[in-house]
């Protein structure tokens, strides 16, 4: 990339990049590295033409938070609809789950060379979860 004098590097981070929940420490932890390492290549790729930006959704709709929504529902005896609602996006503005489409959306974007001047920073697709 530096050779070419042009490229994008897209971090697929996660809104827990942004902010922390209890019993995630693991977690929490990675994603926070994993901006800084962002923030530390977007400096020193800005002199090439090199931007680097995390994306940062919260909850995806996939095969592994659906089935983790089922146990969920099960495990408390209450609709899977209100462990999204109640539980899994009690701390967001939208109530409902982001799609994977959308976030394969933001990474393109970011591709672009319309993309050039962002870099550095953190594209949260977290229904206002890192609003409060």
């Amino acid at each position: 990339m530096y050779a070419q004098g042009w490229g994008r590097i897209v971090n697929l981070s996660s809104v827990h990049g942004l902010r922390a929940s209890a019993y995630k420490s693991a977690y929490v932890a990675a994603k926070h590295g994993l901006e800084g390492l962002s923030k530390t290549a977007a400096l020193e790729g800005a002199p090439h033409g090199v931007t680097s930006n995390c994306v940062n959704p919260g909850y995806v709709r996939t095969p592994l938070v659906e089935k983790q929504i089922a146990d969920q529902a099960a495990a408390h005896g209450v609709p899977e609809e209100r462990v999204v609602t109640d539980l899994l996006l009690k701390d967001t503005a939208l109530k409902r789950l982001v799609e994977p489409e959308e976030v394969a959306e933001a990474v393109a974007y970011l591709c672009t060379p319309e993309a050039s001047f962002v870099t550095g920073t953190s594209l949260a697709l977290d229904g206002g979860w890192t609003a409060h």
